[in-house]
């Protein structure tokens, strides 16, 4: 049904690595450039054809639909009907959501595919490929295949066969500073609980070979346009110049403590959940909050999308 509703337009890919899993098939690649890489996507799939968007497209370029394949970070809610105990469609999950409910994302409101696909005119909200709710309308407009822990679709990791399918301008996101998230904190970050300098040195260094592996894939793929997006010194910049963007706790999350809580151990049980998240960048102790998500996202994908034409 996907490929019939949009077979034959030009596709945009934005993906970013989060775990260990394939990066691009060697069936992509001449034999002589396969990649020893390694991660799994996040992968957001931009049509063009005419539409209004809230950003400025160059060239008076238009999307009319987005999806996405990924993991917790764009999942809004395919895991849900997914038989695991990585969910988050319980309260406070979705408290400052339309509706003031929980929807399976993984944060207190919207999650970046919520705010791409606002920010390129598509729609507020990207549903879940999985709701049951879910309408033939939805998928012209664009749905989430993405599943927190892993990627709902097995496309998620197969960005080849995306490519084959026509996608050529791709954004790849780097690793986050995964050593100032709160749990890493906790974990591995002392008595002070500052950032976890060895986490934050190895994504460091993983994104400086990623952004060499990108101009290679540049050099060596037909037709593609490949745009390192730089996700590690954003939310470090969050972090350390937090009132520039309106934050004030950068350490814990707002969920219970802050510290440790995700997922089934965020509740509405947890003691200590904050009142106003949009001072924390953390909405839970991996994941940002709806607020931290709307800045990133902007800061990431809106000032950088005139890469992509």
């Amino acid at each position: 049904m996907l490929k019939n509703a949009y077979e034959n337009v030009n596709m945009q890919c934005i993906f970013s690595p989060t775990k260990a899993m394939n990066f691009l098939s060697p069936k992509l690649l001449p034999s002589s450039s396969k990649s020893s890489l390694k991660l799994i996507m996040i992968t957001i799939v931009l049509f063009l054809y005419r539409n209004v968007a809230a950003v400025e497209l160059p060239n008076n370029e238009k999307i009319p639909a987005v999806i996405v394949f990924g993991d917790s970070i764009v999942d809004p809610g395919n895991n849900n009907n997914i038989g695991t105990i990585v969910k988050c469609n319980f309260p406070p999950y979705g408290r400052d959501f339309v509706g003031k409910r929980p929807t399976g994302r993984f944060s207190n409101g919207r999650v970046p595919s919520d705010w791409i696909a606002e920010s390129v005119g598509v729609k507020k909200i990207l549903p879940a490929y999985l709701d049951s709710n879910l309408k033939i309308q939805d998928l012209l407009t664009g749905v989430s295949f993405a599943s927190g822990g892993s990627g709902y679709d097995p496309l998620t990791p197969k960005i080849v066969e995306l490519y084959g399918l026509g996608a050529r301008r791709i954004g790849v996101v780097s690793l986050p500073a995964i050593g100032c998230v709160p749990s890493q904190r906790t974990l591995s970050g002392g008595i002070d609980r500052g950032c976890s300098e060895t986490a934050n040195q190895a994504a460091s260094l993983f994104n400086s070979k990623l952004s060499a592996q990108i101009d290679a894939f540049n050099r060596r793929l037909p037709e593609a346009r490949l745009v390192y997006l730089d996700i590690y010194n954003t939310l470090l910049s969050l972090i350390q110049n937090p009132t520039q963007y309106g934050f004030e706790v950068i350490n814990r999350g707002c969920c219970g403590t802050g510290n440790v809580e995700v997922s089934i151990l965020c509740t509405r049980y947890s003691p200590g959940t904050c009142n106003d998240s949009s001072k924390y960048i953390f909405w839970d102790s991996y994941h940002p909050s709806e607020k931290g998500y709307e800045v990133i996202t902007s800061l990431v994908f809106d000032s950088q999308v005139h890469k992509f034409f």
